[in-house]
């Protein structure tokens, strides 16, 4: 399955219910974190951090309730 521009809920169908089978490239919103108004202020390690943290809970979440 490949998505571009998917959201957690659409990413979370290419995983079974432990969280196993699904790669997320999500390297064009890593880089750009430090834009984003979420974690504006923050230097760009700390944003990309912050960022794919974010995006891990979220996603993690959407695969515990689907």
């Amino acid at each position: 399955m490949v998505l571009s521009g998917g959201k957690a809920q659409d990413i979370a169908l290419a995983f079974d219910k432990d969280g196993i089978g699904g790669i997320v490239n999500a390297s064009r919103s890593l880089m750009a974190a430090y834009k984003s108004e979420l974690w504006s202020g923050k230097d760009y390690k700390e944003a990309v951090r912050l960022e794919a943290i974010r995006m891990r809970d979220e996603i993690v979440g959407s695969i515990k309730n689907k």
